[in-house]
């Protein structure tokens, strides 16, 4: 997994290339047309960065290039939550995890997924999770 993490525009190129599995830069510019108002260089930078940071593999056919992601959809979305999640105060991920469940649309094996893994978390749950924002002192609750 590259260490770079990417920007939302960079997102919405990565999510297109993950659709289609690999892309000629022409069409990749088009589809992301569609989608957002944005001029051709601002496409090729964006492609241009994520090149760069890893995230994609050009090759080049005739006088286009494919691109290829490098990292899987899932991987590059977890590794990006985790790195969110480390960012929090321990108190208060339960908190968020909730708040996100209630208003993201799921479907049914998703709902049966995440109660399988939360009934097996709950047998060896801590009853209170302890924080980490300060040394000493800390008024989270």
């Amino acid at each position: 997994m590259p260490d770079n993490e990417i920007t939302a525009s960079e997102w919405e190129v990565m999510r297109v290339i993950w659709s289609l599995g690999a892309v000629n830069s022409r069409d990749l510019i088009d589809i992301l047309q569609q989608k957002r108002d944005w001029q051709d260089s601002t496409i090729k930078t964006l492609i241009g960065r994520l090149v760069k940071k890893g995230y994609l593999t050009a090759t080049k056919e005739g006088r286009r290039f494919s691109y290829t992601a490098t990292v899987a959809e899932v991987d590059a979305m977890d590794h990006a939550t985790q790195g969110l999640f480390d960012h929090l105060c321990e108190m208060k991920k339960g908190q968020t995890l909730a708040n996100l469940v209630e208003t993201t649309t799921l479907s049914q094996t998703d709902i049966e997924q995440l109660q399988t893994v939360l009934a097996t978390k709950l047998k060896t749950a801590p009853v209170k999770v302890a924080c980490n924002c300060l040394p000493a002192n800390c008024d989270c609750e």
